[in-house]
């Protein structure tokens, strides 16, 4: 039931590929009629303005599937309030492709405090409210008014964290899965190209939805479990209640014992199947039910739990979870596209520019990626708090050189206003770029949630001279001033090539480098799955000796996390006192937001830590979630504000450090709120100290 593994630009093309390629894919009838199109093949619905860039899913989607010879049309931003919009392009012939946008549409809508933001970074002229909330449940409500008839496929990083049961921070309760509440026919998960391209083709040869039933990276309801399916309960493999003698192959490995012979027999009866002479072979794992898991916050941990450990497409099992008398099949996730797939889909023929019907109104998201360049997918850091493992999976899918040279060329030579500064060479992580498992048996059977947790695997090669010789490259390409380093750099990694660090300090740095610590305190890192604060200072001091050996003053931007899982009040005011010392003033910060399906959201809503097996007698953790906590934490990293004086004052009182306020520069805050110099409702504005203040940090652009 997994299905063939079929390469990507293989498929016969569809009939309509005579139709050839659109200049921009059309978003109205009159575009329709300039192409010579009677009908559109597929209809893409989003939530974001249609920009035709590799960054936006919905351009990639619809320039993948025009590749495959199939028209494709967009409805963006459609009014939601009548089924009429979105019947503007006609009836789809296959079917309806729906989507959030490259943001889930809440995290888009609300703050970390639930309060809604009046801005919109996909919109144009940076407007809100263009997008209802729970967008892909709206959107495919008004598609099925519109064509009861038409097959519905949801997606985007919206459905694609909604696939189970999960936490849902805006109501705070256990929602189900978004498949029931959109009742779309299938759900795609993660980069789709693969499933999205087979459905397509599968259902233009007359096939029906409903037997579209073994695609990897696809999820569906149904009544019956498939009969070839051998159903084993989650809980007999990952016990939550008395231990038994049974191996547990989520268990943590000593990685010295990890060697290729040990992952060609640990856990044997998994591996990966393509094809459909292997389905009498085939496991399912029965996670415990949306009734369940609603009622029991163990239970929904555990459910976690054996999610994120069933996630490596090479031995992972699907997944069913019963919602009522219907059950939630999830298959394993896709297989990863090679280095010439992925190359081809950023190489479609995108304008890689916003439809020219928005008349040059600035899209604040397209404005920060038009001259950056992506080099690669995925992320193998493994973050509790973060969806790009979940979304994108952890083994990293690269774009080749030549490729990425030939885009970056395209710039320099065709996009307009460019002055020569390409303004990231990055993706998820900056430098994770051709880093890999050393060896692919073990890569395979591997089911560890991090290569970089809690120490770096002694199986990942982390040698980034490859990226350096890009890095070169790139620097000469005619045109170019410029090339600088903005994506999230793992600095843990970034030190094991002391070379890597020069390049990148000499010649990619802007006078500013983010990086994300996070915390300084081992609790808070652990619950994150992020490095120590050692690692940080070693990278400090690499940067700050080759900016001095390139004369150059530039600066270190760290960012922070308040009131995430595992955080104490004594952890946020250590956190502050080293802020302190070292000169920082945050502007604003980064408070702790739940996102559906994450690790560290489990933690939120259960108290129990994911990251070990689930017992009901574990040690539970600590969880912020009263809003005078939450703004507490909030503070600390703020301790320089004097709005936050008085809160910080009872809390330090509260945790005996009372030593910590008075007016000398041994003390975190003054005694007393006495005039700083600002007028009273005047904004607070740091002084300066010789180091640059901590501003905050940005939403990514994400599929």
């Amino acid at each position: 039931m997994h299905g063939r593994i079929q390469q990507l630009f293989n498929h016969r093309k569809y009939w309509a590929e005579c139709y050839g390629t659109a200049p921009v894919l059309p978003r109205s009838r009159k575009e329709m009629d300039e192409l010579g199109w009677d009908s559109c093949d597929v209809v893409l619905v989003t939530g974001d303005a249609y920009v035709d860039h590799p960054s936006f899913g919905m351009a990639v989607i619809g320039r993948l599937l025009e590749a495959q010879g199939f028209r494709v049309g967009i409805i963006d931003q459609p009014a939601w309030d009548s089924a009429e919009p979105f019947t503007l392009l006609g009836r789809p012939n296959l079917f309806f492709g729906i989507g959030a946008g490259n943001m889930d549409s809440m995290i888009n809508r609300y703050t970390a405090d639930r309060k809604r933001r009046n801005d919109d970074a996909y919109t144009p002229g940076n407007t809100g409210g263009k997008r209802p909330d729970r967008a892909v449940i709206v959107y495919s409500q008004r598609c099925r008014e519109a064509y009861r008839d038409v097959p519905m496929v949801i997606g985007s990083i919206e459905a694609s964290l909604r696939r189970i049961a999960h936490y849902d921070y805006w109501s705070d309760k256990i929602r189900r899965s978004i498949l029931l509440d959109s009742r779309a026919d299938l759900l795609v998960y993660g980069n789709a190209e693969r499933a999205i391209t087979e459905i397509a083709h599968r259902l233009g040869k007359g096939e029906s939805i409903h037997k579209i039933r073994d695609l990897r990276g696809t999820a569906f309801v149904c009544k019956r479990l498939p009969e070839q399916f051998r159903i084993v309960d989650s809980s007999s493999i990952d016990p939550i209640g008395v231990v038994n003698k049974n191996p547990n192959p989520y268990v943590v490995v000593d990685e010295s014992n990890c060697d290729e012979k040990q992952a060609q027999e640990s856990d044997a009866p998994v591996r990966l199947l393509s094809s459909v002479a292997d389905m009498h072979e085939l496991t399912a794992l029965r996670l415990p039910s949306y009734e369940a898991v609603k009622e029991d916050p163990a239970l929904y941990a555990h459910a976690s739990r054996v999610l994120h450990k069933e996630t490596n497409p090479h031995n992972a099992r699907a997944l069913v979870q019963a919602h009522g008398d219907r059950e939630v099949w999830l298959n394993p996730p896709p297989i990863p596209l090679e280095t010439e797939e992925l190359d081809a889909v950023f190489e479609l023929p995108y304008t890689r520019l916003p439809h020219p019907d928005y008349e040059g109104e600035k899209i604040p998201a397209f404005d920060m990626i038009k001259f950056s360049v992506n080099i690669m997918r995925g992320c193998f850091g493994g973050c509790t708090f973060c969806s790009i493992t979940e979304h994108e999976g952890r083994i990293i899918q690269n774009r080749s050189e030549e490729s990425i040279i030939r885009e970056i060329e395209a710039i320099s030579d065709k996009a307009p206003g460019f002055t020569g500064v390409i303004s990231d060479l990055g993706g998820p992580t900056a430098n994770m770029w051709r880093l890999a498992c050393k060896s692919k048996e073990i890569e395979a059977s591997c089911r560890k949630l991090s290569c970089v947790f809690p120490g770096i695997c002694k199986n990942l090669k982390t040698d980034q001279t490859p990226l350096i010789n890009l890095y070169r490259r790139a620097r000469d390409v005619p045109g170019v001033k410029k090339v600088l380093i903005a994506s999230g750099l793992r600095y843990d990694l970034a030190v094991e090539t002391p070379e890597y660090v020069k390049e990148l300090v000499t010649h990619h740095v802007g006078g500013y480098l983010k990086i994300a610590p996070e915390h300084t305190e081992d609790g808070p890192l652990d619950h994150m799955m992020k490095p120590g604060i050692g690692s940080y200072d070693k990278f400090k001091h690499m940067f700050e000796k080759f900016s001095r050996e390139a004369g150059k003053k530039q600066y270190l931007i760290p960012y922070f996390i308040a009131a995430h899982p595992g955080t104490s009040d004594k952890d946020m005011m250590n956190l502050a006192l080293w802020l302190k010392s070292n000169g920082f003033r945050a502007d604003q910060v980064q408070t702790f937001y739940p996102s559906p399906m994450a690790t560290a959201t489990a933690m939120y809503h259960s108290g129990r830590n994911p990251l070990r097996p689930i017992r009901r007698n574990s040690k539970e953790i600590a969880t912020v979630k009263g809003l005078k906590q939450r703004k507490l934490h909030k503070a600390f990293l703020r301790y320089h504000d004097p709005d936050n004086w008085p809160v910080l004052r009872r809390a330090l009182q509260k945790l005996g450090r009372s030593d910590l306020i008075g007016n000398g520069a041994q003390h975190l805050i003054p005694r007393d709120n006495r005039p700083t110099g600002r007028k009273q409702g005047q904004p607070f504005r740091t002084q300066h100290t010789g180091l640059p203040r901590v501003p905050s940090r940005p939403r990514k652009t994400r599929r």
